[in-house]
């Protein structure tokens, strides 16, 4: 018997800082007493040292050796750790031998067919508590990874919770999380901002979104294109010089939220446009209070959610790309994202405007996500509405006022 589940041979995939980070980031997000389990653990890996990391009084974690490691050295490893640690963590011959946990990570790349793929979720599922997350990560190389890839997309598109591509690993890895009973909105509250990796950080408190990095890169490709194509012209400084600019469009700032369980707080940087109650028989039931920010070509384009809850829905509607300062944005292109928190059903909707074409939702159904935690993007500005149930809620923003997306205080639960 197998010490834990397999899937194929493939060539070893090394993880590094910045996968194992984004494979234990469910783990290391949990503020209150979690159980986790890591299946296919190597005593040497940063897998490991990254759950350890995470470990809070309370907490227990479960190692069961991968076919690079054994017990014995798991063992060995984790009491040269400490008492602290050695107390917390519980090394097993096999996986028969593991309790079920509230977060469960495969410490080693899949691959395989999509028959093997299944097979081992169906394994690994006995392993779950209800709610429970099992993140795993797969090669993001063509044809390192037979059939799994295709299937764990598949497998995303029914229960995942999230998906990041970590490109700074060799090789690049994709990085999913899949929740396969509903998880309890409560447990939201508890929770940490989840761990972005597509942030690419560029001092302590700043950060600049994939999307900016990958407009800049094109903008330096165009300018080497230009000095190629014509080397004795001027012409490719206005890509160049440009490239700095367009990735401050996407720049990712750091953000602290309040602490007050009661608070609500801005879904975007911006200028509040309205302050309004009224209905929406798409949301449910009963008025809303319905708060509405205005971002311009200057702000800060990262979404932010203003409440702890769970993704429910999410939706976009057709229309127009008015001035989205003006009424007739009532009607732009919206994408809706509705969440069941504990206070009532409460609605991020992102809209487009006059300039912003795109819009950008990193917050799949099903995903808990904290107050604060960023949830997408809107190119370039627009304006963003937070709709909260108007017989619980009090605004403490009037028209005009600037507010700071995951920071501010919008509102207050009654």
């Amino acid at each position: 018997m197998t010490p834990y589940p397999s899937v194929s041979k493939a060539p070893i995939v090394g993880i590094g800082a910045t996968a194992a980070r984004a494979l234990t980031a469910e783990f290391s997000r949990h503020n209150a007493a979690t159980t986790a389990l890591v299946i296919g653990a190597d005593h040497a890996s940063l897998v490991v040292a990254s759950a350890v990391e995470a470990l809070l009084p309370g907490d227990v974690l479960t190692l069961v050796a991968g076919e690079r490691s054994t017990a014995e050295l798991l063992r060995d490893h984790i009491a040269g750790l400490g008492s602290w640690i050695a107390d917390r963590v519980k090394v097993v011959d096999a996986l028969a031998e593991a309790q079920p946990a509230d977060v469960v990570i495969l410490g080693e790349p899949v691959s395989g067919t999509a028959q093997e793929v299944r097979a081992l979720l169906d394994e690994v599922g006995k392993y779950l508590n209800d709610g429970a997350v099992v993140t795993l990560a797969t090669p993001a190389v063509p044809g390192r990874t037979g059939g799994a890839a295709a299937e764990l997309f598949r497998q995303g598109a029914l229960f995942g919770v999230g998906s990041d591509l970590v490109v700074r690993n060799s090789p690049p890895l994709r990085v999913h999380r899949l929740r396969f009973t509903a998880a309890d909105p409560k447990v939201a509250a508890t929770l940490a901002p989840a761990y972005r990796p597509s942030s690419v950080p560029v001092t302590r408190g700043m950060h600049i979104d994939s999307n900016g990095v990958v407009a800049g890169g094109l903008a330096l490709g165009l300018a080497l294109l230009a000095r190629a194509a014509r080397p004795k012209s001027k012409l490719w400084l206005l890509p160049a010089l440009a490239a700095a600019p367009v990735a401050a469009f996407f720049r990712d700032p750091e953000r602290e939220a309040p602490t007050g369980p009661a608070a609500v707080v801005a879904a975007a940087d911006g200028k509040v446009l309205s302050v309004e109650r009224m209905t929406d028989p798409r949301f449910g039931q009963g008025e809303f209070l319905r708060i509405a920010v205005f971002l311009s070509v200057l702000d800060v384009h990262v979404n932010r959610v203003p409440v702890a809850g769970r993704v429910t829905d999410y939706f976009v509607e057709d229309g127009g790309y008015a001035n989205a300062m003006t009424a007739a944005a009532e009607h732009n292109v919206a994408a809706y994202t509705v969440l069941d928190t504990e206070r009532g059903t409460v609605v991020v909707a992102q809209r487009t405007g006059l300039i912003a074409r795109r819009i950008v939702q990193r917050a799949p159904v099903g995903a808990l996500v904290a107050r604060g935690e960023r949830m997408g993007l809107i190119r370039f500005g627009s304006r963003t509405d937070v709709y909260l149930p108007a017989d619980r809620a009090e605004p403490l923003v009037t028209v005009g006022e600037k507010v700071v997306g995951g920071a501010s205080v919008i509102a207050r639960w009654i």
